[in-house]
């Protein structure tokens, strides 16, 4: 499954988030990192929704 992610630059590097999993986000020192850094993030994130089903 695909998600559309949003990635911010700042001053400390990128901070990226998922909109259709609320509370799903993370942030990378590079875009390429933070990309990374996301892919963990939902996969974890749906690993426990599916636990809590």
């Amino acid at each position: 499954m695909k998600y559309k992610i949003v990635l911010r630059h700042s001053e400390e590097g990128y901070s990226v988030s998922v909109p259709g999993l609320p509370g799903c986000w993370s942030q990378g020192a590079t875009e390429e990192e933070a990309t990374e850094n996301i892919r963990d993030a939902i996969r974890a994130y749906l690993a426990v929704v599916e636990e809590i089903r």
